[in-house]
């Protein structure tokens, strides 16, 4: 299972840690990811996503599920 935020599509960040001799070694950064019940009231459906906790702060502050994919639509697009 991928460390992927479900709504917001957040992965991990690749870089390098580079020493003071200036080895590089890759370092992961990985997002804060949480198993959480989302309630969506317009439907009436409880669905357990996968959440960064941006996403999470960010559904709290929209309010609904429904309302927080119609304002993020753009993130869904297929390209």
């Amino acid at each position: 299972m991928a460390r992927e935020c479900d709504l917001t599509g957040k992965k991990r960040l690749v870089g390098h840690k580079v020493s003071h001799s200036n080895i590089k070694t890759k370092k992961y950064q990985q997002p804060n990811l949480q198993t959480k019940r989302v309630f969506d009231p317009e439907t009436g459906q409880t669905i357990k996503l996968r959440l960064s906790t941006r996403a999470i702060r960010t559904l709290d502050k929209i309010g609904s599920l429904s309302k927080f994919l119609r304002k993020y639509s753009h993130l869904y697009t297929r390209r």
